[in-house]
């Protein structure tokens, strides 16, 4: 009688029907990867951003609306998950990309500290929605993707090798390897080493030693290198921190949860109101809000997805497969971030670390979204991971991501400043948005000077147009 290996029976790769079904919705092999490497990406991608489940909270619970209201970290942190999940899943079905979406950084401290001080929570998180409709209609119209392919290809590399800048920076910055200076005087740099010129403490050890774990495993190529160096930098935070009692982790503390299941609150679900902060605020400085909101939502997605999809080697003569797709879906994690209350989700850049380790499908993503369900009931299991031990994700991610700068004409006139000023002030300004209106600016003016304005086109031309009152934004409210 002839025996069935259990492993053989089980096997996805080994089940006709199954690899099929996967094939049909994901495309597997035809992006030459496999449902291991999916799932390890998901994993991953999960493993560096889940700290955003413990960080929008403290963003969004550190500011009083109008009326002086705060939002409970509950409510939030099952906001957060909740949004993230949903959208995220839906990325890897209908846009098939290895993209994760959640609350972005950066943007939701526009809702906190910006938006919500001038009016009430449900008015900020109804322009939030509205930011939303926007940039799905232009999604629709095929707006998005006009502007999208309008910006050259040298300008598009800058842009990932910004990011690839910001990320790392990100990375050194939230592990405490890199620090900000107070502003006094004598004050001669902005940045510094650890906190005073030197590595101390054994957080930054954890860092370091996960900084090298995953560089030597990397560049051996080993299965896994990310998500390895990632679990065993957790496991030494733990031991450290509960063992040793070893502090001073910043805002995710390493130990064991007393228990492991949380109930969610579902307190902000559909708790908006789309125009009343236009009555609150004035019409003009609600106005303004809302193209704040989508310049940075459109712009900040449109260079993460650009280089993380070139980074994954899914990008053909610049163009993304299924762009108008992504992009629908991108705009609508914007929508969902208001309705649940979580502010505007877009693509996060953690998404690279996924592609690190070989996601190249949308099948990574659904992963990384059931995982994020799963924290809605498993919140404190999300809490283990401290920066220490993801960081170092960020930095090795950047640097692989820098590499595009081979790939740039730098001897060309007309694309070395606009490009460098792109690769600059994403990292130097801590926004995407900066560095591509500033790099944007600057081609369509060297082309307009040198009277090859229809080079530029009039995409660019009107783009650069908004970049510039995007700019100057405090002297139009002025003027007006």
């Amino acid at each position: 009688m002839t025996q069935v290996r259990i492993e053989d029976a089980v096997s996805p790769e080994k089940d006709p029907v199954r690899k099929s079904l996967l094939d049909r919705l994901f495309d597997l092999t035809a992006r030459r990867t496999t449902v291991g490497r999916e799932v390890r990406g998901g994993v991953t991608t999960f493993v560096a951003m889940a700290y955003i489940v413990l960080l929008n909270p403290l963003i969004l619970g550190a500011s009083a609306d109008i009326t002086g209201a705060k939002l409970s970290a509950g409510m939030v942190t099952t906001a957060t998950a909740l949004a993230a999940a949903v959208m995220t899943i839906l990325m890897g079905l209908v846009g098939n990309a290895p993209l994760a979406l959640a609350a972005g950084l950066g943007i939701n401290g526009i809702v906190a500290f910006q938006m919500a001080p001038s009016m009430t929570w449900a008015q900020a998180f109804g322009l939030v929605v509205l930011e939303g409709v926007c940039i799905v209609l232009m999604a629709v119209s095929g707006i998005r993707e006009r502007i999208m392919n309008a910006i050259p290809a040298p300008l598009k590399m800058a842009i990932t090798v910004g990011i690839g800048l910001y990320i790392a920076l990100v990375g050194l910055v939230s592990a405490g390897f890199v620090t900000r200076v107070p502003d006094v005087a004598g004050t001669t740099v902005p940045v510094r080493l650890g906190l005073d010129g030197h590595l101390n403490g054994w957080p930054i050890a954890v860092f370091c030693f996960g900084l090298l774990l995953m560089t030597v495993l990397t560049s051996r190529k080993v299965p896994g290198a990310v998500l390895i160096s990632i679990a065993v930098s957790t496991v030494l935070a733990v031991v450290l921190h509960d063992g040793f009692g070893v502090g001073n982790w910043g805002l995710t503390t390493p130990t064991l949860p007393s228990h492991v299941v949380a109930a969610p609150n579902f307190g902000l679900l559909g708790h908006v109101d789309l125009f009343g902060g236009f009555a609150s605020a004035g019409a003009l400085t609600a106005t303004i809000f809302l193209f704040t909101l989508v310049l940075s939502g459109f712009f900040d997605a449109m260079g993460t997805i650009t280089s993380v999809s070139a980074e994954a080697g899914l990008s053909k003569d610049g163009r993304v497969p299924k762009m108008g797709r992504i992009l629908l879906v991108d705009g609508a994690g914007a929508i969902a971030g208001g309705l649940s209350g979580s502010s505007p989700n877009t693509v996060f850049l953690e998404s690279a670390a996924g592609v690190g380790e070989g996601a190249r499908t949308g099948l990574a993503s659904v992963v990384t979204g059931v995982l994020f369900a799963a924290t809605l009931l498993f919140t404190p299991i999300a809490g283990i991971v401290p920066a220490q031990a993801a960081a170092p994700a960020l930095v090795v991610i950047g640097g692989m991501m820098v590499a595009q700068c081979r790939n740039i004409p730098w001897n060309d006139p007309d694309y070395t400043i606009p490009v460098f000023l792109t690769v600059a002030l994403i990292p130097f300004t801590y926004s995407i948005t900066n560095g591509v209106g500033a790099g944007l600016i600057a081609y369509v003016l060297i082309k307009t000077c040198k009277g090859k304005w229809r080079e530029a086109g009039w995409i660019l031309t009107v783009l650069a147009l908004v970049f510039t009152v995007y700019f100057g934004v405090d002297v139009v409210k002025a003027i007006l």
